[in-house]
């Protein structure tokens, strides 16, 4: 059976259109910009940094002590004196398919994690893992 120039072409324009359109190729959506916590407490500045992204602390919410809230659960003692506000708490974010992983750190508890971070429409999903156990957080635009 011969096939038409036409059919080949079509054939070709769909098998690309199935290659290229993949999500699996597809870069995540942007998580720049300003982002409130889950908790309402801060937000957090995404940005890029390097050949990847990063957070920090770019306001709060809330009354800070007085002097400034500081890193105070941090378990290198050396840190614990360190303002929150302008700290980097996620770096190393780097795009993973529709998500960007990387590293995080919660102030709140002195905790190291592995991250994970996408847009789902409006808002910005934050999940940080622990060896096995995980929370996801949902941020909101500021």
């Amino acid at each position: 059976m011969k096939l038409s120039r036409t059919a080949i072409l079509a054939a070709s324009a769909a098998m690309a259109a199935l290659t290229l359109g993949s999500p699996a190729s597809a870069a995540p959506a942007s998580i720049t910009g300003a982002w409130k916590t889950d908790d309402g407490k801060s937000v957090i500045q995404f940005y890029k940094c390097g050949q990847s992204m990063c957070g920090k602390i770019s306001q709060f919410l809330v009354p800070e002590p007085a002097g400034g809230a500081r890193d105070t659960e941090n378990p290198d003692k050396a840190k614990r004196d360190r303002k929150l506000l302008g700290m980097r708490i996620f770096w190393n974010l780097s795009a993973d398919g529709s998500r960007f992983e990387g590293k995080g750190y919660s102030p709140e508890d002195g905790r190291y994690f592995d991250a994970e971070v996408w847009r789902d429409g409006s808002e910005l999903k934050v999940k940080g893992c622990v060896l096995v156990f995980c929370r996801t957080a949902k941020f909101t635009k500021a």
